[in-house]
Parts: structure tokens; C-alpha cells; sequence
């Protein structure tokens, strides 16, 4: 089984943004433990939560951990309960709702989960680290 631990930040709302991914535990008999950050470009605080949720899936599918269990974690309530409905009324949010539904298609099993600000320093700090460089770089 793998955690994927996954944060965005955002600088403005919208602004420039970043995210951060921690992935541990073991897939394909090995132990994986990986640090990710990404710059997301500009887009709305919530927008850049699901651009990380989305880009930690694809890292997952090209480096083949599709056969072992997927546990997500994210402290976003709104990108939590947008996929747990599989439902959303807000019409920025529905391209990544479905293209969401269409790579988890990729694995055996894949769970996402809500957890606290508090749980999910790891992925937080690398987000403010691609933020941080997206800023510097633009």
C-alpha cells in the first residue's frame, strides 16, 4: 500500500500556486519514498488542489504503482467531497472530476481521504517550495 499525501498553496486567489506530494509505503516489493512538487501555474486555491491530486495520480500511473492499494490524503474538504459525491455544481471544478474518474480507472484500488491541516506538513511545505520557486522563476 502507498500514502499520498497532497497539498497546494496559492499566492492570491487566483495567483500563482504550488504543490506537494509525500508518497510512502511499499508497491512492486519495494519500499517507495518520494518527495514531489510541482508548479501548477495560476489558478484559485481550490483549483490548485485538484491540479496536485490529479498530477500525484498521473506520477503514480507513469512510474506503474497502479497494482498496489492507494490511499490519498488531502486536507482539502471541497476536492474530498467534490470526489466522494462524484459531484459538483461548480463548473471549474467538473474537468477535474472527471478526468479524476477516468485515472483511477488505472488502478486496482484507490481511496481518498480527508485529513487535517495538521497531518499533512510534509506535502504543505513542498508545496510553498514549488510556490515559492513558480514565483521566482515567472
Amino acid at each position: 500500500m502507498l500514502r499520498v499525501y497532497v497539498d497546494a498553496a496559492t499566492k492570491g486567489n487566483p495567483g500563482p500556486s504550488g504543490g506537494g506530494v509525500v508518497i510512502t509505503g511499499e508497491s512492486n516489493d519495494r519500499q517507495i519514498h518520494e518527495q514531489l512538487h510541482f508548479s501548477l501555474g495560476e489558478c484559485s486555491n481550490h483549483e490548485a488542489e485538484f491540479k496536485i491530486l490529479i498530477a500525484s495520480i498521473k506520477w503514480l500511473i507513469e512510474h506503474n504503482h497502479t497494482q498496489t492499494t492507494i490511499l490519498l490524503h488531502s486536507d482539502s474538504k471541497v476536492t474530498v467531497q467534490t470526489i466522494d459525491k462524484n459531484y459538483t455544481g461548480n463548473p471549474t471544478f467538473q474537468p477535474y472530476l472527471i478526468k479524476f474518474k477516468e485515472l483511477e480507472k488505472h488502478f486496482s484500488m484507490i481511496l481518498l481521504q480527508w485529513i487535517p491541516e495538521s497531518k499533512n506538513k510534509g506535502a504543505d511545505n513542498l508545496a510553498r517550495q514549488a510556490l515559492q520557486k513558480y514565483i521566482r522563476s515567472s
